[in-house]
């Protein structure tokens, strides 16, 4: 079991950068962690995903080049780098653990715990 906080949303205008930070505790932080987000009437979608190691990440299309993912095992934190924000960046942004460390995946079912999300609104 592993319990998920995230932080760092805000408003921001276009052009502009945020980092958010996932900040779990529980027994262990061996899991692939990822990052997803659901802007108003969609659902929710892949953003990015890293490794338990660090060693492997993956990102949707559209932020590649502009968001930034990265873990530090020893303060059990993950954390998204946003830059070169754009309005359809606006969304609720969710931290999730995948337990399985079968790869980085990019599926919703394949992770087992969330965070309750923080709201990302980007100005044009």
């Amino acid at each position: 079991q592993v319990h998920l906080v995230e932080s760092g949303g805000g408003l921001v205008q276009a052009g502009g950068s945020l980092r958010l930070s996932c900040a779990a505790s529980g027994r262990t932080f061996r899991y692939t962690m990822g990052w997803f987000r659901q802007a108003p009437g969609k659902e929710r979608d892949f953003v990015a995903a890293i490794s338990w190691s660090g060693a492997s990440t993956s990102y949707e299309d559209s932020v590649k080049g502009r968001f930034t993912i990265s873990r530090d095992n020893a303060k059990n934190t993950v954390y998204l780098q946003m830059n070169s924000l754009k309005p359809e960046d606006t969304a609720v942004y969710y931290c999730a653990a995948d337990a399985n460390l079968l790869g980085v995946r990019h599926v919703r079912g394949a992770y087992d715990y969330w965070g309750q999300g923080t709201q990302v609104t980007v100005s044009s």
